[in-house]
């Protein structure tokens, strides 16, 4: 009786499978593979320069808001100032304007003054005709001992630094007080002693006479410091040339306190060769000084200037129909 063979634990057949198998798992995988594969460490590298990339960005961009909010800071201080700017603008537009309706009323009742004058004048008038006759006139027109004929006047002032520093207040109120004896002019100017200009637009004109431009006149002066020689002879040279006319009477106002010019002499053979004579004897224009005694608070060797002003317009009002006058403070 044959024996039969032992079965196998694993034949060929289980091995032709589990191999089947295993490709069968290989190519799935190999069919659904959809990215490459990569490197661990290339990635690290790649998300690290990104990383700075992104940081180097964020930093540029505070560094461009830094300097936007400057700019937004600065620009804001501009328009702060501007509104601030505006505001005072506004307030001086508000004076000027409450003082231009106070000057239309100032003239208006200034107006009303000047009539009741032309009245009072004409009624003294008639009543010194009736009483000294027609034939009467005034034997002069002094106040003061300065004379106030003049339809004209000019004021020369010494704008030097001495002047200004110590005796300015003073001379505005001396060039106030010299206006108030000439209530009505037909014409005025205000030069410094170098022959220039208060107002450059009337330069070589007259300034008309009126109650508004005389406050003009005195508000301008109160700052008026421009450079000065110290020496009238300019401004008084100027003035006769350019504002001489036959068919009107004249009258120049010197203020100062020094005269550092080399000759006395040789200023007043000028000015009479300028200002001269008619048939009458009269001189073209009237020359007027007042004095400031501003040198005189210096030593007595420092004084000289302050001497030969004073003796200069002495001399010059004495021989062009003027008054000279010294006035024994500067201090107002």
């Amino acid at each position: 009786m044959a024996r039969r063979r032992a079965t196998e634990e694993f034949s060929l057949s289980f091995l032709d499978v589990i191999c089947c198998g295993f490709g069968a798992v290989i190519l799935l995988l190999m069919i659904t593979k959809t990215v490459q594969p990569q490197i661990i460490e290339a990635s690290t590298v790649n998300l690290e320069g990104k990383l700075a990339e992104l940081q180097e960005q964020v930093h540029e961009i505070r560094g461009e808001t830094v300097i936007l909010n400057r700019d937004l800071n600065a620009k804001q201080e501009q328009l702060s100032e501007r509104d601030e700017r505006i505001a005072i603008l506004r307030g001086k537009l508000a004076a000027t304007r409450s003082r231009y309706d106070s000057l239309q009323t100032e003239t208006s009742s200034n107006e009303i003054i000047t009539d009741q004058l032309a009245v009072a004048r004409q009624q003294l008038s008639d009543e010194m005709e009736r009483l000294l006759g027609r034939q009467y006139q005034s034997k002069n027109n002094l106040i003061g001992g300065i004379p106030v004929d003049s339809e004209y006047i000019i004021f020369i002032i010494d704008t030097s630094g001495s002047m200004f520093s110590f005796a300015w207040e003073r001379m505005v109120r001396e060039v106030e007080a010299t206006l108030s004896i000439y209530p009505e002019v037909k014409g005025i100017q205000v030069m410094n002693d170098m022959g220039q200009y208060m107002f450059s637009r009337y330069r070589g004109q007259w300034i008309p006479d009126t109650p508004g431009r005389r406050q003009v006149i005195m508000q301008n002066l109160r700052n008026w410091n421009v450079f000065s020689n110290s020496s009238p002879v300019e401004g008084i040279t100027a003035a006769i040339r350019t504002f001489y006319d036959p068919g009107k009477k004249i009258s120049l106002y010197v203020f100062g306190d020094e005269f550092t010019g080399q000759s006395i002499a040789e200023v007043v053979e000028t000015v009479d060769r300028i200002n001269r004579e008619d048939a009458n004897g009269n001189r073209l224009v009237r020359i007027h000084g007042v004095g400031f005694p501003v040198q005189f608070i210096r030593a007595p060797h420092l004084q000289t200037t302050g001497i030969r002003f004073a003796t200069l317009m002495r001399e010059l009002a004495y021989r062009n129909g003027g008054t000279f006058v010294a006035l024994n403070d500067f201090r107002p």
